[in-house]
C-alpha cells in the first residue's frame, strides 16, 4: 500500500517501517558537553537532474531539526568498465573529481540560502541504493526524489527509491518532482 501511495502522490510522503521501533533520533554517544547529538538528515541526490523541491525539502528538514544535512551522491563507473581490462585509477579519479565538483556546484546556492545548516556532501563510486541504505543507519530521516512520470504503463518510483524504501532503517521521505 505504501509503495502505491508513493508512486501516485505528487506531494511529499514520509514512510516509517511498520512493526519496528524507530531508530533514536539522538546519537547514543554523548558529546563533550554531555548532551547527545541529533542524527543528521540524509539526502540522496542525483546531480544529473537535481530538483529544487527535493533539495529545499531536505534543507528545511535539517533546519527545523537544527541538524547536519548529509548529502550523498553515489555513482557507478562508466559502463565500458564492465567490458574493459582493469579500470584505470587516473580515469576513475578524474570522474570522481568531476562528480564531486558537480555536487558542490548544485549545493552552492542552497548553502547560501540556508547558512545555518551544516552540509556534509559526499560523492562515492558505488551503488547509490547501497550507499543510501548503509548511510540510513546514522540518519534521522532519509530524503529521496521520485520523478513524476505520466504514462499508460502506470507510475513507478525508480530503482534507488524502491530499494531504499525496503531496506532503510530510518524513516524515508519521498518528494515527487518533474
Amino acid at each position: 500500500m505504501g509503495l502505491a501511495v508513493v508512486a501516485h502522490s505528487e506531494r511529499p510522503v514520509i514512510l516509517v517501517r511498520a512493526g519496528e521501533r524507530a531508530p533514536q533520533e539522538r546519537e547514543p554517544a554523548a558529546t563533550a558537553a554531555g548532551a547527545a547529538q541529533l542524527r543528521p538528515v540524509l539526502l540522496g541526490l542525483d546531480t544529473a537532474t537535481p530538483d529544487p523541491a527535493l533539495i529545499e525539502f531536505a534543507f528545511e528538514a535539517a533546519a527545523r531539526r537544527a541538524v547536519t544535512l548529509r548529502v550523498l551522491h553515489g555513482w557507478n563507473p562508466p559502463y565500458y568498465y564492465a567490458y574493459a581490462m582493469a579500470p584505470d585509477p587516473a580515469v576513475t579519479e578524474t570522474v570522481a573529481q568531476a562528480d564531486a565538483a558537480a555536487l558542490a556546484e548544485t549545493l552552492q546556492p542552497w548553502r547560501q540560502k540556508y547558512p545555518d545548516v551544516v552540509v556534509v556532501a559526499e560523492s562515492r563510486c558505488c551503488s547509490p541504493s547501497l550507499a543510501l541504505i548503509d548511510a540510513s543507519r546514522e540518519a534521522s530521516l532519509v530524503v529521496l526524489g521520485r520523478r513524476i512520470r505520466r504514462s499508460s504503463v502506470g507510475a513507478h518510483i525508480g530503482g534507488v527509491t524502491h530499494a531504499v524504501l525496503h531496506h532503510a532503517t530510518a524513516p524515508v521521505a519521498v518528494v515527487a518532482h518533474d
